[in-house]
């Protein structure tokens, strides 16, 4: 069974920029990442479930 995580831009995202968050999600944490970084040393913020859900609720 693989571990790897499957890493992801907001469909808003563009190749522009390249001021973008990727975001991958597993059963316990959801792990956040600046997508100009290379992904073997870009420093992840990781977040529980329910505090990811009252961020992007605010958003709202």
């Amino acid at each position: 069974m693989s571990t790897a995580l499957q890493w992801f831009k907001s469909s808003y995202s563009s190749s522009e920029g390249g001021a973008c968050l990727e975001v991958a999600v597993s059963p316990l944490t959801i792990h956040i990442r600046d997508s100009k970084q290379t992904p073997s040393d870009s420093p992840t913020l990781h977040l529980t479930p329910t505090t990811w859900a009252a961020f992007t609720s605010s958003l709202k």
